[in-house]
């Protein structure tokens, strides 16, 4: 069984310290058994980061307009059946249950705070700075914050199909944004920069090699990854190949978009 105890060691063999700066993406069943759960997890993390980040995003609060902007990845005709499910976003609002059960325990935690985004917020802890950065033009502010204070990756037990700070250097790239709506207590508001398919985003692993550092523990692999550097390799891939990372399914409105905006290319 992993203990609190090998969470900590883990980290610290991967140049995790008491100064890093991390934006985390976690899969509990990735490790097998851990003694305390979610909990030992988040408790090794911030006992060893100074500063530590998630995702805590609520894609229930979207709505569908009947009109919107073209080549938006998106059926505007399905709102009339999808909008009376969605549900207007509260800060207490639980973390989608895509993200795992790590990140709405950190969302949970007593010492986290949420930034008040209602689709794409961001929960931390010792991240004052960063959650502040983040508007509704700029959703994703938060890892560019992150970057310029040497911030890193770790994905613990999950693929880069979760890491979002993928999405932030495809906005760096010029890769299309999306515009999505939400319900909150003020109203419907819009949220442009709304990011794209992430089923593609395996793909970078191989171009990480000597960038990324890797730690086996129980079943589970640890990833520490310095976000500059995963910054620019991603960004350099995508202006040489617009079209890297996308994702192979024919029904994805959104790499589908992106495809039709680089003809030539494909």
């Amino acid at each position: 069984m992993i203990s609190y105890r090998d969470f900590v060691a883990a980290f610290r063999d991967l140049g995790v310290g008491n100064q890093s700066r991390v934006i985390a993406h976690a899969s509990l069943s990735a490790f097998g058994q851990i003694a305390g759960g979610a909990e030992t997890m988040i408790g090794a993390l911030l006992a060893t980061c100074e500063t530590v980040c998630m995702p805590s995003f609520t894609y229930k609060t979207m709505i569908i307009p009947p009109v919107g902007p073209p080549d938006n990845a998106m059926n505007y005709n399905l709102g009339i059946a999808l909008n009376p499910m969605a549900e207007i976003f509260t800060m207490d609002m639980p973390v989608d249950s895509a993200l795992g059960v790590v990140a709405e325990a950190f969302r949970s935690h007593p010492d986290s705070h949420r930034s008040n985004h209602p689709i794409l917020s961001f929960s931390g802890v010792n991240a004052e700075s960063a959650l502040s950065a983040q508007t509704l033009e700029e959703p994703l502010a938060p890892i560019g914050w992150l970057a310029e204070k040497d911030g890193d990756v770790l994905l613990i037990g999950a693929g880069h199909n979760a890491n979002t700070s993928l999405h932030y250097a495809e906005m760096l790239a010029g890769r299309r944004q999306f515009t999505r709506w939400a319900i909150t207590r003020q109203g419907t508001v819009t949220c442009p920069g709304f990011p794209g398919c992430s089923a593609g985003f395996a793909a970078i692993e191989p171009r990480l090699e000597g960038v990324a550092r890797l730690a086996k523990l129980g079943s589970g692999v640890i990833e520490f990854i310095p976000l500059r550097d995963l910054i620019n390799v991603t960004t350099g891939w995508l202006r040489a190949d617009p079209l890297a990372m996308l994702c192979k399914q024919e029904d994805c409105g959104r790499c589908q978009s992106i495809r039709e905006t680089y003809p030539t290319a494909a």
